[in-house]
């Protein structure tokens, strides 16, 4: 195993020159909050489609994919993941356009939701979308924590600790701007990193041939293509996924941030091909780890890919897969800050009576505090794979409602909030992490797929049902009128009636 010390500096160092870059970068450009939470109609489609990548990757892509592939379903469950994985950006290749044109001064999701459905429906998604990134965010900061910890014996504490406050650097500083330029470069060193880590390990092994026979003699049926627990989990982190990410702020914001409609919808597909084979070359690990005998608890699952990278590759190889998790977490940590950041900063002025510079000032101790709430979570170790089934759960079953309205001029505020609150309820009542928590004595079988399947089905249906049985039309020219850019003096705050 390679020593603590080389492996920090080394990471330590490369976080602080992204520090600078970012910061360097957005230096003059943050003029006003808009600047700093939207940077709207400012970027092309090479620019669009490397941030797109990068934030959907994260460290993410090297933990829940090769648990999936060890533990749940073999090669057919990584390939669900690529496919929900790719299916959440073809979404927004389709939803975007359709946000854009109906508020074309917008920022948030929350907005919208205050906008189109009232007080009620507007805070429920607040609380579901900020715990859904912060949920995220932990995420993330657990897996960075366990990866170096386990290739280098670094504290996970001090890895959660240098990563936020180097991230918190340039995000706090220059907002979404400095997000989105890092993220270029991220993308550019992310992609070869990662291809050359994966064919490395596998020639490390004596190829995809010794890899597969492993495989064959420890574990067969993860190689099975179409096999019924894999086909499961697909079909489950396929709604999981997808339901997650239309909550996800980051995507809102860069929905704005593209040029036009034309390089939002091409950087959005462009970025959902990237994202499969990525998907499949970090999911592959899972049953190589399983060929290897090095899935011993139940807890090895989660770090298959590092587990194999630490059996088999030497001490400078390791060291440049530690640089790659740090990469990868990096490029999804700040998008995760800025987006919360920009959520409270739009929100705020319903509340208060802030100036821009205060609205500025409050986004950056926004983005602190997360920050530090994160890192705290981080370095818990708590399994990457349940904190992320937590976090999508709670989008798989507001989704739909919140949705329909950019749609429907039928939905209401009643219905979407009902629709969503029932949703949630069947898919906790089956959540299995839910089963030490919940109080109730006669719950029915624990069942992944039943809870996020059953979520998004009682919400879908009890929001389209809702929308038929009461009468509310709504216009939805309205929104364009009622969200206004936060500079605007005639900006309204007064949308939210109950609709």
């Amino acid at each position: 195993m390679v020593t603590t010390t080389p492996v920090l500096g080394l990471v330590v160092v490369v976080l602080i020159a992204f520090a600078a870059f970012g910061a360097w970068f957005a230096r003059g450009r943050i003029e006003t909050v808009e600047d700093y939470i939207t940077a709207r109609n400012s970027t092309g489609g090479g620019a669009l489609t490397a941030t797109l990548v990068a934030s959907s990757m994260g460290a993410w892509i090297l933990f829940s994919p090769a648990e999936a592939g060890a533990a749940f379903g073999g090669v057919t469950a990584v390939a669900g993941y690529a496919a929900g994985s790719a299916l959440a950006l073809v979404a927004f290749a389709v939803l975007g356009p359709r946000i854009r044109e109906l508020i074309p001064d917008g920022h948030s999701l929350t907005e919208y939701a205050y906008a189109r459905y009232g007080t009620a429906m507007y805070g429920y998604v607040l609380l579901v979308s900020v715990a859904y990134m912060f949920v995220f965010l932990a995420a993330e900061f657990t897996g960075i924590a366990s990866a170096l910890s386990l290739l280098a014996g670094v504290p996970g504490w001090q890895t959660a600790t240098v990563v936020g406050v180097t991230v918190l650097a340039y995000t706090g500083y220059g907002g979404l701007r400095a997000s989105m330029v890092t993220d270029t470069v991220q993308t550019i060193l992310i992609l070869p990193l990662l291809i050359v880590s994966v064919v490395v390990t596998l020639l490390s092994l004596g190829g995809t041939g010794a890899a597969h026979a492993a495989i064959v003699d420890a574990s067969p049926d993860l190689l099975a293509v179409g096999s019924p627990t894999g086909v499961e989990f697909g079909v489950y982190v396929v709604v999981a996924v997808v339901g997650a990410e239309m909550l996800n702020q980051a995507w809102w914001q860069r929905v704005y941030a593209a040029r036009d409609e034309r390089t939002l919808r091409r950087s959005f597909l462009v970025a959902a091909v990237a994202v499969v084979p990525m998907v499949l070359l970090a999911g592959v690990f899972g049953p190589v780890a399983v060929g290897l005998g090095l899935v011993e608890a139940p807890g090895d699952a989660s770090v298959s890919f590092f587990l194999v990278v630490n059996e088999v590759l030497p001490d400078a190889a390791v060291a440049v897969v530690a640089l790659l998790a740090t990469l990868l977490v990096v490029s999804s940590a700040d998008t995760l800050f800025n987006a919360i950041a920009s959520i409270v900063t739009v929100d705020l002025p319903r509340a208060f009576d802030v100036s821009d510079a205060g609205l500025t000032a409050a986004a950056r101790g926004v983005t602190v505090v997360v920050a530090a709430a994160a890192t705290g979570v981080g370095a818990q170790g708590y399994s990457v794979l349940t904190l992320f089934l937590l976090a999508d759960l709670l989008a798989a079953a507001t989704f739909v409602p919140l949705l329909h309205g950019l749609y429907s001029s039928r939905a209401w505020s009643g219905g979407a909030l009902l629709a969503s609150a029932a949703g949630l309820v069947v898919g906790l009542a089956f959540f299995p992490p839910a089963r030490g928590v919940l109080p109730l004595a006669a719950l029915p079988a624990a069942s992944y797929f039943v809870s996020f399947l059953g979520a998004a089905a009682v919400s879908t249906g009890l929001a389209v049902l809702t929308a038929r049985l009461v009468d509310r039309p709504y216009d939805l020219t309205r929104l364009d009128r009622d969200i206004r850019r936060l500079e605007d003096p005639e900006a309204s705050t007064d949308g939210g009636t109950e609709r």
